[in-house]
């Protein structure tokens, strides 16, 4: 047998008989049984062409090849030992491709980007904002590693991990006119968006009338339609601002579900710096719920 064959199981084995000095104590230490270790010692032995103890019915004593050994396997040991610390530890990295929906920006991006900055100064952000349907569609294509997207609250499996959940609730402007007998005028983005789909259902579900009043582009166009007093839309109620009110149920539109912050891509590689960013969007998101 080659001495190249030489397996790490053999070497601590080899190195617990020669600190405790007996094959019964060795055994403790490595979890395994007398007989194991001393075959253990006998297959060393055999690969390596050499006796590196000298056995009597009380003693256990190094020869010196085996004191040799001692010395070579311990550093042996201490490289292997750092080598499967270094494998096993998350890859460094040093680019964080991040996704955020848009929806999030104007309420907690920038508290959130300033504090993870801190954080990390030597983490290179590379932000893209927009659609969470496009952002999503950006993951798949291995163009972003983790993606923070707004989705409708479903009792079926979702995307991604859930660290929040807040209400939709129908926003106007604070002297907006809510005319029962007309149809209702929407504020709402081009599709794919799901806050458009999901006011066009609850419509439906009531046999509610619409038109759409104001098509934007983006979330800040959304709300100065509304703020504006062109028309109504749904949002949650961390996006309320001044001069807008929430509809109420009197006003007879239908009840809205709630809507769910998930985390698409937080893998082994990347957890160590998504985590701090779920946790400060978390406390931002519950501040805004505080302050709503």
């Amino acid at each position: 047998m080659l001495a190249s064959d030489l397996e790490i199981d053999l070497l601590r084995a080899f190195i617990a008989v020669a600190e405790t000095g007996s094959f019964t104590a060795a055994a403790q230490v490595i979890a395994r049984s007398q007989s194991a270790v001393s075959q253990k010692i006998i297959r060393l032995e055999d690969i390596l062409g050499l006796r590196v103890f000298e056995r009597t019915s009380r003693t256990l004593i190094l020869t010196p090849e085996g004191e040799r050994l001692l010395v070579g396997a311990r550093k042996l040991m201490v490289h292997f030992d750092t080598f499967i610390r270094e494998i096993k530890a998350p890859e460094t990295v040093n680019l964080l491709r991040l996704g955020i929906s848009e929806n999030l920006v104007l309420t907690q991006l920038p508290t959130l980007l300033s504090r993870f900055c801190k954080a990390y100064p030597d983490i290179q952000l590379e932000l893209t904002t927009g659609l969470s349907h496009d952002l999503l569609a950006d993951h798949e294509a291995g163009l972003l590693d983790v993606v923070i997207a707004k989705q409708k609250a479903s009792a079926t499996a979702q995307r991604g991990r859930v660290i929040w959940r807040e209400p939709l609730v129908w926003i106007a402007a604070q002297d907006f006119d809510m005319q029962a007998s007309k149809p209702v005028r929407l504020v709402m983005m081009r599709p794919p968006c799901a806050y458009r789909a999901i006011m066009i259902e609850a419509l439906a579900s009531v046999r509610r009338e619409w038109v759409s009043a104001c098509l934007a582009s983006n979330l800040m166009g959304v709300q100065a339609a509304v703020a504006g007093g062109l028309g109504i839309t749904a949002l949650g109620t961390s996006f309320l601002q001044e001069g807008m009110r929430i509809l109420q149920p009197s006003e007879k539109l239908p009840t809205l579900p709630s809507t769910e912050v998930a985390v698409i891509g937080d893998d082994v590689r990347t957890q160590h710096l998504v985590q701090p960013l779920v946790s400060l969007l978390t406390e931002g998101l519950m501040s805004g719920a505080r302050l709503t």
